[in-house]
């Protein structure tokens, strides 16, 4: 009776220490699927934005106003909070996968685009 105890609080300890551990690895998997949906929702409402810009010469009042859009753009446009502003525009990034990203860009990502406030770094 002692030795089945022991094996049941083994087990037990055994399948403790495995969801702890895979709760870690869905954390981490979390946060590097926020983080690669994020960047590419973030770039995606970018380009259409700037594409607008070079279609109609202006930023466009809302991103409902952007034509031409596909499916998979409305799942990036609905991951982001944009507000056109004088000679450009603001967006933040609301939402990657699930969670909110924290994405970071090197100086020259931000050349040459009209965007002149973002959560993103």
């Amino acid at each position: 009776m002692k030795k089945m105890m022991k094996t049941y609080q083994f087990l037990m300890l055994f399948l403790l220490s495995f969801c702890l551990n895979a709760c870690g690895d869905f954390t981490h998997f979390q946060q590097h699927a926020d983080e690669q949906f994020g960047d590419q929702h973030f770039k995606t409402a970018i380009a259409l934005i700037e594409l607008h810009k070079v279609r109609f010469g202006e930023y466009p009042a809302s991103l409902d106003d952007l034509k031409y859009t596909g499916d998979w753009d409305l799942l990036a446009l609905n991951s982001v909070s944009y507000h056109k502003v004088e000679n450009g525009y603001h967006l933040d990034i609301l939402k990657g996968w699930v969670g909110q990203p924290k994405l970071n860009y090197p100086q020259e990502f931000w050349q040459g685009i009209g965007l002149k406030q973002s959560n993103a770094k």
